[in-house]
């Protein structure tokens, strides 16, 4: 039986002096239509038992948000959101990522989540952890360097260096980026529903598929072509074939 998120990577950082650990996550990078969401949250140092205490007693559903439902997704964004030290999320624009680029526009809209969540506890970060990827050009937060970033790739015994740690899957390991996979998830998902309101749009069904490109999203695209909230790079590809 797997493991649900833990504190270990949190308490790993913590004992290294970093007490302001931040989790992040993304939502929407691998979706046709829509904003891309990043979400972060910070817990308390030192109260890592309660809180695991408190998810237990009141029943929420803390881990990667794919493997929950909306209705769990919701409640627990709204415990996370009262419970932690911080979250913030961060926005990039379907033009932002026309022009950009998803991977440059995804590093964009991280940074934001970070300052957003910065900017709600009125305290800097000094280290985060990240699903899988390293964030490049955050002030005061580098990334280890390409010694340490290789020798970390695939270890369980990863090397504190620097104030980052990208960690492969790291929605179904760490509490704090399963808590930001929750919080942007969610973001999106309301987002994504208030855009299908719109008659333009409807069509195109993303109240249930959420952008992504699913059977009933792509043959809508192929009949009635893209909007200005699909990515083009993205779209394109797919009808021209």
């Amino acid at each position: 039986m797997r493991k649900l998120p833990n504190f270990y990577y949190e308490k790993k950082v913590w004992r290294k002096g970093f007490d302001v650990v931040l989790g992040l996550d993304e939502a929407g990078r691998g979706a046709l239509a829509g904003p891309l969401v990043c979400g972060a949250v910070c817990f308390e140092k030192g109260k890592w038992k309660e809180i695991l205490t408190k998810v237990e007693n009141e029943k929420i559903k803390i881990n990667d948000s794919k493997k929950l439902t909306c209705l769990q997704r919701e409640k627990a964004s709204n415990w996370i959101k009262k419970n932690a030290l911080s979250w913030g999320v961060g926005v990039a624009s379907v033009a932002e990522i026309n022009k950009l680029g998803i991977a440059k526009a995804t590093f964009s809209a991280f940074r934001r989540s970070i300052r957003d969540a910065e900017r709600r506890m009125n305290k800097r970060v000094n280290f985060i952890l990240v699903d899988a990827f390293y964030i490049p050009y955050v002030a005061n937060l580098p990334m280890p360097s390409k010694k340490d970033r290789k020798a970390n790739r695939g270890s369980k015994n990863k090397k504190i260096s620097a104030n980052q740690l990208a960690i492969v899957r790291g929605d179904e390991k760490s509490f704090s980026i399963s808590a930001a996979s929750i919080v942007c998830k969610v973001y999106r998902d309301r987002l994504m529903d208030r855009l299908f309101k719109n008659r333009a749009y409807k069509k195109y069904n993303w109240s249930k598929n959420k952008g992504y490109g699913t059977k009933d999203h792509i043959e809508a695209l192929k009949k009635y072509g893209k909007t200005r909230l699909h990515r083009s790079l993205f779209v394109d590809s797919i009808l021209i074939r």
